[in-house]
């Protein structure tokens, strides 16, 4: 890791607001693309995801998440997945919301992350209507499957989101959801 990440990650932490945040953009552009240095940071990044600090779990997670789509080469996220997944249920509704919003990176990672995803968002979906907000998880369900069918093209996961659309009971949601999808289905 060069000097000026190194200073990025130190910057998440410093007093100034407009530190941090330009820190976190700039980790943020970076990890969109392949990073040498996913596995400097990969170990701290898990711990965080229990802080007491929503914000740290936040950053973690969505860290993470864009480490595990183009960095991620031994496949880590695979162990890791669950203790990402369980920040989407996160006290902080933002932070739950942040991390549930990036999640979908993962399954740009490979055949099984993408299958993994597939399968935590499908069962997320059906279960979650006991959540408080919980249209606006089915929302960013939806929206995540899109994002990764953009970036992949795989037509299983359009026929997932399809179905999960369809399972909707309330004409509102279901037309909100589906428009996500207009143009494509």
């Amino acid at each position: 890791m060069d000097a000026v990440m190194k200073r990025n990650f130190e910057n998440l932490h410093s007093e100034n607001k407009e530190e941090q945040y330009e820190a976190y953009q700039n980790i943020i552009e970076a990890i969109e693309q392949e990073v040498d240095w996913a596995y400097v940071v990969w170990d701290d990044l898990v711990k965080k995801l229990e802080h007491k600090n929503n914000h740290e779990r936040s950053r973690a997670a969505q860290f993470l998440c864009g480490l595990a789509a183009k960095s991620d080469t031994d496949k880590r996220i695979l162990n890791d997945f669950g203790a990402v997944w369980e920040v989407t249920y996160d006290e902080k509704f933002v932070t739950a919301r942040h991390t549930l919003q990036s999640i979908w990176k993962i399954g740009l990672g490979g055949e099984q992350q993408r299958e993994v995803v597939k399968e935590f968002f499908a069962n997320r979906f059906k279960e979650c209507t006991n959540e408080k907000n919980y249209t606006l998880i089915r929302f960013d369900i939806i929206q995540g499957l899109r994002y990764l069918y953009d970036e992949t093209k795989d037509n299983e996961i359009k026929e997932l989101a399809l179905r999960l659309i369809d399972t909707e009971e309330d004409e509102k949601y279901k037309k909100k959801y589906a428009k996500i999808w207009k143009g494509i289905a």
